[in-house]
């Protein structure tokens, strides 16, 4: 089902936290609403499923417009930050609630829910109450729930932000499996770039209640817009373009530049000399693991950059250490 926002508007107030906000959301298709707290994309999620309603403008699931209906009528599935399950029910009394409501046999409810329940790896759980399941467990209850009436669009909000971090790496890629099978519309709100990048069709990346910047992971990453986006996407650096030119030798015009980390190349031998390619002397001043990379800030007088090399493929440098740094002139991103 395709999700088509427009102009839609929410204010608390005279406080504006979604502002003319206009997006078309493809069927079958997972979209991240991707930005810090408070930048309104939970309230966009929260228009979406009916639980607030808008100030202004228009939803419709595909041509039917849902801006005014009750969330019950709206065909949606909704996983909450807190998960939200029933503590004195089982996860099959769970899962099935939605059916309940719906006024279904208990036969069906059991039958539907245990077909969740094994979609989502819980159906060695059912008669567990929810205080007897891991927070991933849960997790994957509340999102059975969810699926159980086979709804025509999923909002998630945030629902992996309380679970450690190899689980919640193993969630997103599960979430991500069962979308992709089923086929349904989902709508995922985060916060954290690496979940985005991993999970998402599309990404909207919100600043102050307004689109910064709408593409696929790829298109955000290695095309970011503004130094928004690239702060918030990609870790980029964010040289001044005087200092820049200064410490590579070159008369770059843009008024801003970003250059990832990654595409930086340290060396303690110069290398070869190239028309694309900007070579200077730096230093060393600090590095820190990121486990798979090792991030260097490398000194060159009145810049600083950071370098990502991955482990293993290099000869470490030390602090204090003198090296070359190149950087391909195509590489180099203005904004």
């Amino acid at each position: 089902m395709e999700v088509r926002l427009e102009h839609l508007t929410k204010h608390f107030g005279k406080t504006a936290a979604v502002e003319n906000f206009n997006a078309v959301l493809d069927s079958g298709e997972l979209t991240c609403l991707l930005g810090p707290s408070g930048c309104g994309k939970s309230t966009i999620l929260n228009m979406l499923s009916g639980i607030i309603p808008v100030t202004s403008g228009k939803i419709y699931f595909d041509d039917r417009d849902v801006t005014d209906l009750e969330p019950a009528d709206r065909g949606i599935g909704l996983v909450f930050q807190n998960y939200a399950l029933y503590p004195h029910m089982s996860v099959m009394e769970n899962i099935g609630f939605p059916l309940e409501i719906q006024g279904k046999s208990k036969a069906e409810r059991q039958e539907r829910a245990a077909e969740m329940a094994r979609l989502v790896h819980v159906e060695d759980f059912l008669n567990r109450k929810p205080a007897q399941l891991s927070g991933g467990q849960q997790q994957r209850v509340a999102l059975a729930r969810a699926m159980v009436t086979t709804p025509k669009v999923l909002l998630l909000d945030e629902p992996l932000s309380a679970i450690d971090a190899l689980l919640r790496k193993n969630l997103q890629i599960e979430i991500r499996r069962i979308q992709k099978k089923l086929g349904i519309t989902t709508i995922f709100v985060t916060h954290d770039q690496d979940e985005a990048m991993v999970m998402s069709d599309m990404i909207h990346l919100f600043h102050d209640g307004r689109i910064e910047q709408s593409g696929s992971p790829e298109q955000i990453y290695v095309h970011p817009a503004t130094k928004f986006a690239a702060t918030f996407i990609g870790n980029y650096n964010l040289p001044e373009v005087s200092k820049f030119n200064q410490a590579f030798g070159c008369s770059l015009t843009h008024d801003d530049i970003a250059i990832r980390p990654e595409v930086i190349m340290l060396s303690r031998e110069a290398p070869q000399k190239a028309e694309d390619m900007l070579v200077t002397e730096g230093r060393i001043i600090s590095y820190i693991s990121h486990g798979n990379l090792i991030r260097y800030t490398v000194d060159f007088g009145e810049l600083q950059l950071n370098a990502d090399v991955v482990y293993g493929n290099h000869l470490s440098y030390e602090e204090g250490e003198n090296v070359y740094a190149a950087i391909k002139r195509k590489q180099i991103i203005g904004l």
